[in-house]
Order: C-alpha cells, then sequence, then structure tokens
C-alpha cells in the first residue's frame, strides 16, 4: 500500500562527529559556516587539514588572488585541491551548492565577492544534509568573505587576522556567531609535531595586536 504524500518527512541528519580546527575549536559537519577577515583562507586551510580526500575550492574567474602551491603546502597537499572558476558571480553559490549536495568532498570552500542572502545560505545546509545522507562522505560548507562577513544563516561565523610576533606566526581568532556556543576570542598558533593550538582569550590576558599582514 503506498505511504500517503502528507505522511513522508525529511528525517534530521545522522549524527556526525564536529570538524576540530583545534583542540578545543570545532565546527558542525554538513552545515554552512563563514569565515571572514584577512586570513581567512587560511583559517579555511586549517579546515582542510582536519579533513581527508579532495577539497573543493571555489573562486571567481576574474579575481586576481589565487592560492600559491608553495604557501599551501605547509598546510596541506596542493593535490587535494580542486579548482573551480565560474565566470559569473551566481554561478559561485551554485557550484557550491551543488559540490555539497553530491557529498562527493568532505570540505567545498567558495570565496564570495560579498556575504551572500539568507535564502542561498538556507539552500546550503539543506545541500549538506542531503550530500550527507545521500554521499559517500558528509560535506562542510565554507564561504569566504571579505570584512567582516555579515552572511545571515550560517551555522558559524569565524574572524582571523594576523597577530605574527616575534618570529612566530599566531592568528587573532574570533567566534563571533554559532548557534550553541557564545562569541568568544582566541590566539591561534601552530603547534609542536603539527596541527594548531588555541588559546582562549581569557587565559592569556588582553588580545595581541594585530600585525599589518594579510595570512
Amino acid at each position: 500500500m503506498p505511504i500517503p504524500a502528507a505522511s513522508l518527512s525529511r528525517q534530521p541528519c545522522r549524527a556526525l562527529p564536529p570538524l576540530t580546527l583545534a583542540p578545543g575549536l570545532e565546527i558542525a559537519r554538513a552545515r554552512a559556516h563563514e569565515f571572514c577577515g584577512p586570513a581567512r583562507r587560511t583559517l579555511a586551510l586549517i579546515a582542510a587539514r582536519a579533513t581527508t580526500g579532495p577539497v573543493i575550492w571555489i573562486a571567481p574567474a576574474w579575481s586576481a588572488e589565487r592560492l600559491h602551491p608553495d604557501g599551501v603546502l605547509r598546510l596541506i597537499e596542493p593535490g587535494r585541491l580542486i579548482f573551480a572558476h565560474p565566470a559569473r558571480a551566481p554561478d559561485l553559490m551554485w557550484s557550491m551548492e551543488e559540490a555539497l549536495r553530491a557529498g562527493a568532498a568532505a570540505l567545498v570552500v567558495a570565496e564570495l565577492p560579498e556575504p551572500p542572502r539568507l535564502t542561498p545560505v538556507r539552500r546550503l545546509h539543506l545541500a549538506a544534509e542531503t550530500g550527507a545522507a545521500e554521499g559517500p562522505v558528509a560535506p562542510t560548507g565554507l564561504i569566504l568573505t571579505p570584512g567582516d562577513g555579515g552572511a545571515p544563516g550560517v551555522e558559524t561565523r569565524w574572524h582571523i587576522a594576523p597577530a605574527h610576533a616575534g618570529g612566530r606566526s599566531r592568528w587573532r581568532l574570533e567566534r563571533r556567531r554559532a548557534r550553541q556556543a557564545p562569541p568568544a576570542s582566541f590566539t591561534l598558533t601552530p603547534a609542536t609535531g603539527g596541527g594548531f593550538a588555541a588559546i582562549h582569550a581569557s587565559d592569556t590576558g588582553a588580545a595581541p595586536a594585530w600585525a599589518g599582514i594579510t595570512d
């Protein structure tokens, strides 16, 4: 006997372990997140480091800024990156949505010239959930936006800026929006033996001054 359409409902995505950026810093898989600030690409590569397999990286064809293999190598193997360069602005979000829905890559990154509207962000969430339920892996979406970002409806929003000093690499990382966590600030530094460590601002006193560099 056929089941009436009114009886059908979308089942929630299965429980998934979070994607760990650094010990104590996690983001939900199968959702769309926003990374903004001058070091947003670095943070996206740190997220890629926490995954396996290919990473789909979408960027405008008209942008003069491209990832450099030598710079990527300090974080992940450049061969993991699959690049897409749409020629039209609307195709950036469309490409990301389709990549998430396919569930073929654990991470899908899109560099955007400005924050998207609410409806496209909601579509990203649905596409990521579909990919997690039907694809081989649970995809996570990262939208990279300039300045302070501001995309509505994202699962989390993170702002990252360089704070290098004394010949040591470090970044000022702020969690500005999260559905299940309060705003917070961290100092992110490379950890001994690989990976990264995050120190909560309350554990270090005042945050370090930002250096005038972009990654």
